[in-house]
């Protein structure tokens, strides 16, 4: 029951609580936790979705300018992430930390127990400022499953939180005018920054030409 559980997408709180509820015999808090997680499930659909259509509509190729270059605000809703934090240059560190999170969730304990990746992988910029060298960072991967970490990752929850968001099209060398054009909105319309800078992987490098690599940079914010 966890199992499958947890493979709907839960987390490991809310199967707890679904289990508790179900012993319980309280119907309407299962009918409500069911309902927060479907609806949440539905956003991550059409975000995924909107990520889709840019993917393989090449014929507006306007539209698809547009959206990549437009600042928005969206919540992003809870998910469960095996997560590593290194300190290093980016490109080196954010490399090694990806290749040690694939190889804990393609472990065969952990296939085994129907681990899946259901999301972006994403680093998490601890530091205020960018740094040539020693830079502190986190790379998570959002999974289901009852997954069997390995020394040194970790198995945590991050909170449903708003963000502004925009998505970069190109390089990864070409990134960088992103991230003031996306403070630069933050400041413009008010928001305050309550959380570190993340950047979201949305195409595979190694499968997707350098120009049409997306990645979409993340600042929660209120």
């Amino acid at each position: 029951k966890i199992k499958t559980l947890t493979g709907l997408g839960l987390t490991l709180e809310e199967t707890s609580d679904f289990i508790e509820a179900e012993n319980l015999g309280d119907r309407d808090a299962i009918k409500t936790l069911l309902h927060n997680h479907l609806a949440r499930t539905r956003e991550e659909i059409t975000r995924l979705e909107r990520v889709a259509a840019l993917l393989t509509n090449h014929r507006t190729e306007e539209l698809i300018k547009m959206t990549l270059t437009e600042p928005i605000v969206k919540d992003v809703p809870a998910m469960r992430v095996i997560s590593k934090s290194g300190i290093g240059s980016y490109g080196l560190t954010i490399g090694k930390l990806i290749g040690e999170l694939m190889q804990c969730l393609y472990s065969p304990e952990n296939q085994r127990n129907f681990v899946k990746m259901v999301g972006p992988v994403m680093t998490i910029y601890h530091d205020e400022d960018y740094k040539e060298e020693h830079a502190n960072m986190e790379v998570a991967i959002p999974v289901t499953g009852k997954i069997t970490a390995t020394e040194g990752i970790e198995v945590r929850n991050l909170k449903a939180t708003r963000v502004a968001s925009l998505i970069h099209k190109g390089s990864y060398e070409t990134i960088s005018p992103a991230y003031p054009r996306l403070h630069e909105y933050v400041m413009k319309n008010n928001l305050q920054i309550t959380g570190p800078l993340m950047d979201l992987y949305l195409s595979d490098p190694n499968t997707t030409p350098k120009d049409e690599i997306m990645t979409e940079i993340q600042i929660p914010v209120k």
